[in-house]
């Protein structure tokens, strides 16, 4: 049976990553992410998974939040969607991370980094083929940078080209991008073939049970469906901003050519959209009158 559990649904993805007894595989994807000259080898989750932050059916950004053996403090989550201000939400996190490790009366050269990382299954730099971004304070022009203080990094997975035929071979990160976009669509024994890595295995296993078990079934259902609702609403707000921007332009031409003062952007955008279309067939009117 297919698993028909997409781990980019929140409820899954805290699971998988949050949960203290799955530390490992929290590791596994850090490492494949940050592929650092000394991988991590332990870490500590700051807000680990609980029932509690799905109550209700609201959708909320869920981010994992830990830090390593070294010090360093890593934030990591789950995007379903991308939205304007996503980029400067992501620095502020890391920002947040990098002074908030200081208590009173401790010194900066305390601080150690703070990396935010955003996985998104949509694409962010839409006019960019690279899938994994990594920002840092630097000085391009001089080649430096601020090194061990603020990281952000960004993965759109669906810019990776995975193939089943290959993914076993691939580098880990592909092979984490194909484990959050296509493990619904396998049975757990293929997908844990083409994925043999021990923290896929785990991964695998979580997800596995999620989808065996009543009560965390119900919950992905119930949180699946407020992801696809709020994407829905999204959309359609979009929709309706580009629709209502046409028929502003359509209208203040119109006004323009017959001669009439041009309502303002402003005035305008508080109609509604039967309003606005009603006045455009208004003017379309007139001017096919007047040209007849």
């Amino acid at each position: 049976m297919l698993l028909g559990i997409k781990p980019t649904v929140d409820f899954v993805f805290k699971k998988v990553f949050g949960s203290p007894e799955n530390i490992p595989v929290l590791i596994g994807l850090l490492n494949a992410i940050l592929k650092l000259a000394h991988p991590i080898v332990h870490v500590e989750i700051l807000n680990p998974f609980s029932y509690q932050e799905f109550a209700d059916d609201k959708l909320v950004v869920l981010d994992i939040r830990a830090r390593d053996s070294t010090g360093r403090w890593l934030n990591i989550e789950m995007q379903v969607t991308v939205f304007a201000g996503l980029l400067p939400r992501m620095v502020y996190y890391a920002c947040t991370l990098y002074v908030n490790q200081l208590e009173p009366g401790q010194d900066y050269s305390d601080l150690r980094s703070a990396i935010s990382i955003c996985l998104l299954n949509k694409k962010l730099f839409r006019d960019d083929t690279v899938p994994h971004h990594r920002f840092r304070l630097a000085d391009p022009e001089h080649g430096m940078e601020v090194s061990d203080s603020i990281e952000v990094h960004t993965v759109e997975l669906t810019k990776y080209n995975l193939q089943e035929a290959t993914i076993s071979l691939a580098p880990a990160i592909e092979q984490w991008a194909f484990f959050f976009l296509f493990a619904d669509r396998y049975e757990p024994d293929r997908l844990r073939e083409l994925l043999p890595g021990v923290e896929f295995q785990q991964a695998i296993s979580v997800v596995e049970a999620i989808a065996g078990k009543t009560e965390d079934r119900t919950m992905y259902d119930q949180r699946s469906k407020a992801q696809r609702d709020y994407q829905w609403g999204l959309d359609s707000a979009r929709e309706e901003g580009r629709q209502e921007g046409e028929l502003v332009g359509k209208i203040r031409i119109l006004q323009e050519i017959l001669g009439e003062e041009s309502s303002s952007t402003g005035s305008l955008g508080e109609r509604t959209i039967s309003e606005l279309s009603a006045m455009l067939a208004e003017l379309q009117q007139r001017l096919r009158s007047r040209e007849s």
